[in-house]
């Protein structure tokens, strides 16, 4: 079978104007690049486009003929919340040019809502819940959808859920992500600028799942199992792109990169026995690590690691980061340092609970910690999470339930802390000014500024389109603003659906029940508020 698999743009906020977020910042899109292979590996052939892509066009309607050109007999879109009515949109534009054309979507917004959404979306044929593998490659392979682990399917009048599959347990019987498919890989993407040394640089990712929970994460799709690649295979993963791609720099976008401190030791000794000649980037845990972890990490060609901190305010962090002190990331900062890396923290303003103190008290502990980089995320809910109910009840604050504006770009979710969302804008906008002024930082910066000339090239070769948006939202900030506050959803996105494979999703092992309901039951679920879900699926 011909598949093309899809990686959504999203929502480009600014009406009219290019997406610029991709000159800072444009990452290979793995899932499907790894679907791709897998399927390729088993006699089928794929296709894969980017609407990000360097190469891609701005409108729904030119990347749906696109992706008609490359005559798929099925297409799938990976497809986050924020990207989700983008993919709906071509979805329904390649339905009406080529009606046969088998429909499929995966990601974890589909795992985390499941069958309401074949309801509202009648040009989707099938929901790829949790891991995309084993049922992508039964779709592929003919196999009748009623005997397809994993997979939601409508049924005549009835929309069908089947139960879940084992989780995938050797990763490393997975093929190399398809890099090739990918029009421009590597020289027109790139990581975040000023994050990397060498050039070129790619993703990798080289587990599922996390061993932790927070509150604010949407573990629907790899569940409570936590799975990993092994040393050796993460070798020659690096050593594939360098060979054929000229990648020297990795960055791994685990959840959490040294869960399993084995591996990490192993593949540090195998970096340091038979070097690459590679610098990667990964995550932590704060508290978690050790100084001879980091000595080794340094040794084995890491330049920096991040860490979730999320808030520096105790109540915050006990709320939605258990587990993790004020003091601990303090000392786990200094070990950094201490072993030559940089220290990379990760903060999210706007969960339930934060207020104008608590955000002015986590930019006072960013700076007193000497960050080599920070990333502050607005909040966005998710499905999946466990505070998702916390913040659609309305006790919290006020949610509007945007999927397009979801991507944590966007305060969708207003804390009753705060009186306005414009209030947040300003405090968000204080600290990240207060952050890249400081004098810590910019001393440290200007120091490191001939280690990131590739970083810098790149922006001179793209100034003329960074003088072009940065006249543009001079010129038309009130306009914007007005446009920003009273901007309209997708009329056809709906809200408050009920995830009815809840407790599915977070069984600990495959369960063996198969939900069966027509299409107006679930219709008139999808409009029982969230808190009522129990009684809804009683």
């Amino acid at each position: 079978m011909r598949i093309t698999f899809v990686h959504p743009a999203g929502f480009n906020f600014v009406p009219g104007q290019p997406d610029f977020s991709v000159l800072a910042n444009r990452m290979p899109p793995i899932g499907i690049l790894s679907l791709a292979a897998w399927l390729d590996q088993h006699g089928h052939e794929t296709f894969v486009h980017d609407c990000l892509g360097p190469f891609a066009p701005p409108g729904i309607e030119e990347n749906a003929e696109l992706i008609l050109a490359t005559d798929p007999q099925m297409v799938g879109f990976s497809a986050t919340t924020s990207g989700f009515m983008d993919a709906v949109d071509m979805a329904r534009y390649i339905r009406q040019k080529r009606p046969g054309i088998k429909i499929a979507f995966g990601n974890v917004h589909v795992s985390s809502i499941g069958a309401p959404l074949l309801e509202h979306f009648p040009e989707i044929d099938y929901l790829c819940i949790g891991e995309g593998e084993g049922a992508m490659l039964d779709l592929a392979d003919g196999k009748p959808p009623q005997d397809i682990y994993n997979l939601v399917y409508r049924d005549g009048e009835r929309i069908v859920s089947n139960p879940r599959r084992q989780r995938i347990l050797n990763l490393d019987e997975l093929p190399f992500p398809a890099y090739e498919k990918l029009q421009g890989f590597p020289d027109a993407y790139h990581l975040p600028l000023f994050s990397y040394e060498k050039k070129h640089g790619a993703t990798m990712i080289t587990s599922r799942g996390c061993p932790y929970t927070c509150s604010f994460c949407d573990r629907t799709v790899f569940e409570r199992l936590y799975k990993v690649n092994s040393a050796q295979y993460i070798y020659d993963h690096m050593k594939h792109l360098r060979d054929r791609f000229g990648v020297y720099h990795i960055n791994f976008y685990d959840d959490l990169f040294t869960a399993q401190k084995k591996r990490v030791f192993d593949l540090c000794d195998l970096l340091i026995a038979k070097p690459l000649g590679m610098q990667f980037n990964c995550a932590i845990r704060t508290g978690h690590t050790s100084d001879e972890m980091l000595q080794r990490l340094k040794q084995a060609g890491a330049l920096m690691v991040s860490m979730g901190i999320e808030s520096a305010d105790p109540a915050m962090m006990e709320r939605h980061k258990a587990g993790v002190t004020l003091e601990a990331v303090t000392k786990t900062v200094q070990q950094i340092h201490a072993a030559g890396l940089r220290a990379k923290g990760l903060f999210i303003f706007g969960m339930p609970g934060e207020t104008p103190e608590t955000v002015k008290t986590t930019s006072d502990f960013i700076l007193s910690l000497d960050l080599d980089e920070m990333n502050m995320t607005k909040f966005s809910p998710l499905y999946g999470a466990p505070i998702w109910d916390e913040c659609v009840s309305g006790e919290e604050g006020d949610f509007i339930e945007d999927w397009r504006l979801m991507n944590c770009l966007n305060f969708v979710f207003l804390p009753k802390g705060f009186s306005s969302r414009e209030e947040m804008d300003a405090l968000y906008n204080w600290h990240i000014q207060r952050f890249y002024n400081s004098k810590n930082y910019q001393r440290t910066f200007a120091r490191r500024l001939w280690q990131h000339r590739w970083s810098l090239w790149h922006l001179i070769k793209h100034l003329p389109q960074v003088i072009q948006a940065n006249r543009y939202f001079k010129a038309n900030q009130q306009q914007l603003e007005a446009i920003k506050q009273n901007f309209p959803k997708h009329s056809r996105q709906p809200t408050n659906l009920v995830p009815l494979l809840g407790e599915e999703l977070y069984a600990d092992k495959v369960s063996t029940v198969k939900v069966s309901l027509p299409i107006s039951v679930l219709k008139k679920a999808a409009e029982v508020p969230l808190q009522s879900a129990e009684m809804a699926e009683e």
